[in-house]
């Protein structure tokens, strides 16, 4: 990347300080554009899930690699827990959506809160194994709560035969009018299958590892055992160990590291594939020098940008986001290693901006918060508008979940600090409710972007970017207008 006319900044960047100029391109379509990652993570988008409890879950985790992204579960996720979601993600059908399943005696009452767990919107009926009908979030419009599914029910099912051609799922349903499709594989539900399913699994590689089961990280912090956590998770089948703190240039990160790179080495000895260490935060090239040199392959970038965080104002540490990828990301190719541009990210073109920055990925926490995917359970405001509750992982409600297991006087004095927001509202946008929408949208975006500076691929990206420095109002001129001046 260069700036635009050698135009060295004087002062540290955000993503709002920053323009990408045209370059000369022969990459004539977005189709042509590459987005695989090389950091080892068998990505083939650059976008991962943040280690948030609010944000990454079972649904999230399968769901956006089914899209080619990965995500990283939470450090604060009992063990037992965390096993049970790489099985289910790792059994997961690559192409397939999984479906929500009820049986014929449940309640219309605990179905419909069931079905926004999926943003299909309808859940299949099962009885014996097999599929017997399909049920709808009008089919309980104006019914009694505790209605059985079998009375509302729709009985006359359309289903499609596993391993057909997308463009045959897609014409399929599109001629009978339906919406979503049980997929039978000898009589047997192996998932469901919608229109847009159809067209996003012909432009989209799912994220797979060397078996072919969708790939799905996990965090560690860098107090306790790391040692035995790290291999407990790596013996699960994990794709990216993260090990995770707020400052990710101290003492006890860099003691960490050698642990958690000496139980991986010992991992990849006995299975065969070396699986990466992500691990940060950090902002700066001494940092990120520092990290590399402890043992972590991806390097973590990012302090105080992300909505729940409130460590800037806390602290007043922190650094630009643009500026600390910038800086991080070519220290990191110095050391042979790779960045995630973490937090700081409200529009396709900051995703863009972080690559040109040389980020290898870019760690999406908030924006992925309000999505059907998410943990949170479904609310609807008084004004009507449906949205999910998230949180910042400092906040006095992820201490709490942190500290659940120390004793009462430590646990009440680890509780007066906090630096990040404890509840807020991340509300569903309307035409754009699951998390696959927002990747559409994000890819969409940033193959556009690829083309402008005609870039193949992420690294020629990286090489051929032309940024420029913008004021407020410059930025502001680039806004679009929802209703005329």
């Amino acid at each position: 990347m260069k700036f635009l006319n050698d135009l060295a900044p004087a002062h540290d960047l955000t993503y709002n300080d920053v323009f990408m100029a045209p370059g000369r391109s022969d990459v004539v379509s977005r189709f042509d554009v590459d987005l695989s990652t090389s950091d080892g993570t068998g990505t083939t988008v650059p976008l991962v899930v943040a280690n948030m409890t609010a944000v990454s879950g079972r649904r999230m985790a399968e769901t956006v690699a089914r899209r080619g992204g990965i995500a990283i579960i939470p450090q604060d996720i009992p063990v037992d827990v965390v096993a049970d979601t790489i099985a289910r993600v790792k059994a997961a059908h690559p192409v397939y959506e999984t479906p929500v399943t009820v049986s014929p005696t449940m309640t219309i009452g605990e179905t419909l809160s069931l079905i926004p767990k999926r943003a299909h919107g309808a859940a299949v009926v099962v009885e014996d194994g097999k599929p017997v009908g399909v049920v709808a979030e009008s089919d309980g419009a104006e019914v009694d709560r505790f209605t059985q599914v079998r009375d509302v029910m729709s009985e006359d099912l359309f289903t499609v035969e596993a391993g057909l051609d997308p463009r045959e799922y897609f014409n399929a349903l599109a001629s009978s009018h339906v919406a979503v499709a049980p997929v039978l594989d000898g009589g047997a539900l192996a998932g469901v299958v919608t229109r847009k399913a159809a067209l996003r699994s012909t432009i989209y590689e799912p994220a797979v590892d060397p078996s072919g089961g969708l790939v799905i990280g996990a965090a560690v912090g860098i107090n306790g055992d790391v040692g035995a956590k790290a291999t407990a998770l790596l013996e699960l089948g994990i794709d990216v160990l993260v090990v995770d703190t707020a400052h990710g240039h101290q003492v006890k990160m860099l003691d960490a590291l050698p642990v958690v790179r000496a139980a991986r080495d010992a991992h990849a000895e006995r299975s065969g594939r070396r699986i990466p260490i992500a691990a940060g935060n950090v902002v700066t090239a001494a940092g990120t020098a520092d990290l590399v040199d402890a043992g972590a392959d991806i390097i973590k970038v990012g302090v105080g940008p992300g909505a729940m965080c409130t460590t800037r104002m806390m602290t007043g540490v922190g650094r630009p986001q643009f500026s600390a990828v910038l800086e991080c990301a070519r220290a990191a190719t110095e050391h042979g290693a790779h960045v995630w541009a973490d937090g700081g990210v409200r529009y396709p073109r900051d995703v863009a901006l972080a690559l040109a920055a040389g980020a290898g990925s870019v760690m999406i926490g908030s924006w992925f918060a309000g999505t059907h995917e998410s943990p949170g359970d479904l609310r609807i405001g008084a004004d009507g508008r449906e949205y999910k509750e998230s949180f910042g992982m400092a906040s006095a409600r992820a201490v709490a979940n942190r500290t659940r297991d120390a004793a009462g006087f430590e646990k009440a004095r680890m509780a007066l600090f906090e630096e990040g927001i404890s509840t807020s509202r991340m509300f569903l946008d309307p035409d754009r409710p699951g998390v696959e929408d927002l990747i559409d949208t994000i890819v969409a975006g940033v193959r556009s972007s690829f083309t402008y500076a005609g870039a193949g691929t992420l690294a020629e990206f990286a090489e051929r970017a032309t940024v420029g420095l913008q004021s407020s109002a410059g930025y502001d001129e680039g806004r679009p207008l929802h209703v005329s001046w």
